[in-house]
């Protein structure tokens, strides 16, 4: 699994109302719902963001509600990868359990700069930064959880 775009970078403790936020969660249509994804932090998110591109954020992304909401929309939206210097406990796993790709790495989240084009390998972990030509190497998930992912989510990987 492979992911690569354009660069969008957030701040540490970017919680789950700021990703999706609640006065917009009175529909569980995904498409929806992903037309408001960030809008309160970055207006411009969702104009601007193509598929494969990649939101780069500092320490407990995610952090607040348990809502499932939050990875979904960054999906829908098309982002192919979220990484982070940590993610909140339980955005890590609604994360898998949606199949929405993300990665731990300090480093990366540190050095890498909005509108810098990068590549991600899911397999390897291997994070390069195609706009300043240095790699980083995060860890990557087990090959089970990665078969998750790759399916769409878990409950997707389980009816296949």
């Amino acid at each position: 699994m492979n992911t690569k775009g354009k660069v969008f970078k957030y701040p540490d403790n970017v919680d789950t109302d700021v990703i999706i936020p609640a006065r917009y969660l009175n529909t569980a249509d995904a498409n929806e719902l992903a037309k408001h994804c960030m809008e309160d932090i970055d207006t411009t998110f969702v104009e601007k963001v193509e598929p494969g591109d990649v939101m780069v954020a500092g320490w407990n992304f995610g952090c607040g509600s348990s809502r499932e909401h939050a990875p979904l929309v960054i999906k829908t939206c098309g982002t192919g990868c979220v990484i982070a210097k940590s993610f909140a406990r339980i955005f890590y796993r609604n994360a898998i359990n949606i199949g929405l790709p993300i990665l731990e790495c300090e480093q990366a989240a540190e050095e890498i700069s909005a509108n810098d084009e990068v590549s991600v390998n899911f397999d390897t972990g291997v994070i390069t930064n195609i706009s300043t030509g240095k790699t980083y190497k995060a860890q990557p998930f087990p090959e089970f959880i990665q078969n998750i992912i790759r399916k769409g989510g878990l409950l997707a990987s389980l009816k296949k």
